[in-house]
Parts: C-alpha cells; structure tokens; sequence
C-alpha cells in the first residue's frame, strides 16, 4: 500500500517541497531494495543505463586516461626523473585537509617507490595561503630543486616567477579556478585551467583527486621505463583511504570518480592499514567502520584543527608516519585543538550572526571583525550561509586593518569566480576559489567596496537561486515505516555528500507527544501517526528559528508533516530508526 500523496506549496520555513528528480511519490511498503536504490540513483541524474556502475562504483569504471589533463605527462615524468635520480623533492601542500591529504598522498606513494620527499606545510597565520616566493627560495636553498605544490599555486604568479629565476622547477597540482593567463611552473596540472579540454569534464575534483591520477601517471612511466622490472610496484589504491578522506573533507561534489573514489576509499580505511588514519579514528571515538558521514564531520575536522588553531603541518605528519606511538600522540593533540576550534569558533560565530542580521537587504552579507581568529571564519561562512540561505563571506581584520576571508556559497552561486573578478578590478590584494567556497584578502579599508561588488554583480544569481529553492524530497512514509531496514535500503544508494546529497523522506501525518531543547539549541521530539506508532526525531540548531518553535509549541492537537534524513541512532541495545527533521508543514 503506498503512502498518501503529499503536496506542500509553502511549509514552516517557507518553502515547497518537491520530488527530487521526478520520483514517485511514495515508497511501497513492501518496497523492493533494488529497485529503490535505482529510483535513488535515478533522482540524482544518473542514467538508467548507468545504474549499475553507480549502484556499485569502482575506479576502474570511472577512471579516465590521466593524459588526457594538460602537463600531466610532462608532470609524471618530470617526477620519475626525480625518482630514478634519488632526488631531493618536497611537497608544498595546503593546509586544509585537502592539502594534508594530497600532500600524504604523494610522499607515501614516492616512499612507496623509494624516495623519501619532504613536506612543507605553510602557517595559516604567519604565511597566509599558497606558496610565497620567500618559502619556495628556502626550500630550494634546502637543496629541493624540485617542488610539487598541492591544492594551491594555481594563482601564485610571483611566488612561481621567483622560483622559476632561481632555478627551480615547481609542479601545480591544483583544482581552484584559474585565470586566462597562468603562473609560471613547470607543470600545472588542474581540470580547471580554462584552457583543458576533456580534462574539464573532471573540475568537480578535489586536488588529491588530481593527485591520485598524477600518482597513476607516474607509475605508468616508471613501468614503461622498466623500473619495476626489479622492484615491487606499488598498489596506488591502497592509498584510496587518503584520497576519500580528502576528497569528503573538500565538499568536492560526489560525481563519477569523486563516487568511486569515496566508496572505494572507505572500504580501504575500515582495515586500517594507515597507522595515522587508525589512531586518529580512535581519538575520535568512532568504533565502527567510518562512513561518509564521519569523514566530513569526525575525521576532516580534526585534521583541519592542526591547520586552523594549532601546527600546519600535524595533519601530513599524521597520515604519513610509520611509528604508531608518534600516530597516538598527535592524533590526541589534533583532538585537544578540535575542542580549542569548537570554543572559539562559537564566539565567532555569535558576533558574526549579530552583525549579518542588520544585513538582511544584501545578496550577499560581508561580515569583519577584529581580532575573529582566521582558522575558524571558513566555518562561520558556512554556518551564516545556511541559516541565511545566501552565499556569506566572514572576514579576521589584524591590527592593521587587513582583512582574511573565507567565503561560501549557494548552489546556482559562483562565488569562485566573483572573487576573480574582484581581484582583476583591484579590490582585492589576493584571491581565488571554487564556485561553492573561496577565499580573499583585503587591504585595509576594503571590505565595503568588496560587499558592494559582490553584491552588485551576484544579486541576480543570488534572487534566483533563492527563488528556485525547495526541499527536495525522495519518499513520503507513514512514521512506523521509519525503520532500520528502511535506513540500511537507503544507505545503499550511496556515498552520499555534496552533489550526491542523502535520501530525504517525509513522514506523516503526526502529532508531538514530547519535545524538548538539547544541546546547542537542538530541538529533540517524540511524534506518533495515526497507527500509534512513533519515532524520535531531532532538528538541529533549530530552537530560535520557525522549525523549531512549532515542534516546541504544535502540542498534540495538531498534526504536522515532517521531512528531514532518516539515520540510525545507536544509543541503547537495538539500533533504532530517527529523522533529522529539517523542515515540517501543518497538516491540518
């Protein structure tokens, strides 16, 4: 028997909800696995021919001919020359996770093939992001006159110039926008250099993405040069683990090879082969295999901890040791910081939410402060651009008035290339980014003449991307039909994260027996159908906004539909079915 059909033009929050990708509306109740996981598929634009390579995603069916990217071969070889030549090279990474990731990547893997290479992770505070032309100079000072720079370098002209004057080669690996003309390098190997061809079709790509096909090339040309002939060849994929964590980490959208990669890369890291990766599961008290969902907001926050409040470079040294005693202790310094970020994030947050709701006529707000710690604005961003539903910029002004910022966006939102702009116009002393998120620099004095420009050039985009907005919905059950078995037919349709967003269910018609505030502002609930049956639910963050004062006040003579993701709460001895309630509409 199907679920009743439900139809929602405006809810609690003020939106419609709607089919996502034309679905049925509704799950049989004696719904078949297979073919649910194929309206899954279906709904987030996979092809019916192509259901069974994204219902079970590997590398091999979604890998492309690394050649196909400009300079990769000339990157790959370049680098083979180094290991067959004993060189000495380093790794210049970023120092977010995708950078830590990238970096670990290509220094295990050149261990793997018997070069041991350096890292250098800039600080967050003292050097700012991408590559200086002073540390790239002392690094080769060092004796690296090869260095491959990771998730940065694709907009650090000067930096490139003065290395390529001194002599020394750099390799970009990268994947942030790249102007018209490009820094001189010796390779820069990025989907989104406006000039690649069918490597364009791979922008989605987080940088150890990129990595992992650069690491692929290499080991071809080493294995044509005959290097193997003598000794082991690596197996790249046991290195899948990084590039997942990487790659999640990034909110690099879960497409193609980002799929395959994640759900691949999660299976290499339930065995725990990284001694790094292993320890830091255990700080995070995950005793479990780690899905998707750890990845983004267990194992990558920790990471970033080292990189925001602490050390740049715990981070790749974590995921690159051999020594599980040096694993332990860092694992346990990167969750001590994750607490310190947490503390101070929340004061950030508090004064930035304060200052964005007198913006509430801007597309796009501007939020600075003085004395905002940089290592936790790119947080603040995303938290103002999800309660405000608009793309959000949050700017650290030093004592001289200059200005980090870390903006993120909406979908249908270019953020990326606004930023570009802005930098061509001189408003900004640097800058760059991806179209979901970018980063900026402001010279003192700066920061209104960005706001009016961004929101100027983004207003359209943004009313737009507003107005095309609802909560798109994959069933309608009724609330005994949340269930375990309901949660684990879901799951299969995964990984699930940016671009591949996790099944969305409404539920229904019910009443709140019980409701209550927990945590930090957390709205949990009892509600029980029409049967008698009832599920617990919880809205996060959801006590002072529509949502949640209509969970708290609706009582049990209303009746309301919700809608959010059903989990699986495993508090008590049977593992039970919850919703993460994200909207909700009177049904009566």
């Amino acid at each position: 028997m199907r679920s009743p059909v439900l139809n929602v033009t405006r809810s609690i929050l003020g939106q419609p909800w709607h089919w996502r990708g034309g679905a049925v509306d509704g799950i049989d109740a004696n719904f078949e696995p297979d073919d649910l996981v194929a309206q899954l598929l279906m709904a987030r634009g996979c092809p019916r021919d192509a259901i069974e390579a994204h219902r079970t995603p590997t590398i091999r069916a979604f890998m492309p001919d690394p050649s196909i990217f400009r300079d990769m071969d000339r990157a790959a070889e370049r680098l083979a020359d180094a290991v067959q030549a004993g060189e000495k090279v380093t790794i210049f990474g970023d120092y977010d996770v995708d950078g830590a990731t990238s970096a670990a990547l290509l220094i295990r893997l050149l261990r793997m093939l018997g070069l041991e290479a350096g890292a250098y992770i800039p600080d967050r505070l003292m050097e700012g992001y991408g590559p200086s032309g002073e540390a790239l100079l002392r690094i080769g000072e060092g004796g690296s006159r090869l260095i491959v720079t990771v998730d940065c370098g694709a907009q650090a002209f000067e930096a490139l110039q003065l290395a390529s004057d001194a002599g020394i080669e750099v390799i970009v690996v990268d994947h942030h926008k790249c102007a018209v003309a490009l820094p001189r390098a010796f390779a820069l190997v990025n989907p989104n250099r406006l000039d690649e061809d069918e490597g364009a079709a791979h922008g989605h790509l987080a940088a150890v993405g990129v990595a992992f096909l650069l690491g692929a090339a290499l080991i071809r040309v080493l294995r044509q040069r005959g290097w193997f002939a003598t000794r082991p060849e690596p197996r790249l994929m046991d290195l899948l683990d990084i590039v997942a964590l990487g790659t999640v980490a990034d909110v690099a959208s879960l497409r193609g090879l980002n799929r395959a990669f994640v759900a691949q890369g999660i299976k290499v890291m339930a065995g725990r082969r990284n001694i790094g990766l292993a320890a830091l599961i255990e700080a995070s008290r995950l005793e479990r295999a780690p899905t998707c969902t750890d990845l983004g907001f267990a194992l990558g926050p920790r990471i970033n901890a080292g990189g925001r409040v602490g050390k740049s470079d715990l981070g790749v040294r974590l995921l690159t040791t051999e020594d599980r005693d040096e694993a332990r202790v860092i694992a346990a310094e990167l969750d001590r910081l994750n607490e310190e970020r947490r503390t101070i994030e929340k004061l950030v947050q508090e004064q930035a939410e304060e200052m964005a709701d007198r913006l509430a006529n801007r597309s796009v707000p501007v939020v600075a402060g003085t004395g905002w710690h940089p290592g936790v604005i790119g947080i603040v961003a995303g938290r103002l651009k999800e309660k405000l539903g608009r793309p959000a910029i949050v700017i650290a002004l030093d004592e001289a008035g200059i200005g980090k910022g870390s903006g993120r966006s909406i979908s249908g939102v270019d953020l990326g290339a606004a930023i570009l702009a802005a930098k061509d116009m001189g408003l900004l002393v640097a800058g760059g980014g991806h179209a979901m998120a970018a980063g900026v620099t402001v010279a003192p004095g700066g920061v209104d003449a960005l706001a009016d420009f961004l929101d100027d050039r983004l207003a359209s985009d943004v009313s737009r991307a507003r107005d095309d907005r609802a909560l798109l919905l994959d069933a309608v059950v009724a609330p005994g039909g949340v269930t375990p078995s309901l949660v684990e037919a879901l799951e299969a349709g995964g990984p699930y994260g940016a671009g591949w967003p996790s099944p969305r269910i409404a539920a229904g018609a019910v009443r709140v027996i019980r409701a209550d505030v927990v945590g930090n502002g957390h709205v949990r609930t009892v509600v029980s159908g029409r049967d008698g049956r009832s599920i617990k639910t919880i809205a996060f963050r959801a006590a002072d906004n529509a949502l949640g004062q209509s969970l708290l006040g609706a009582g049990a003579d209303r009746t309301l539909w919700i809608a959010g993701r059903p989990k699986i709460d495993d508090w008590g001895n049977r593992p039970a079915a919850e919703l993460h309630v994200e909207d909700a509409a009177w049904a009566d």
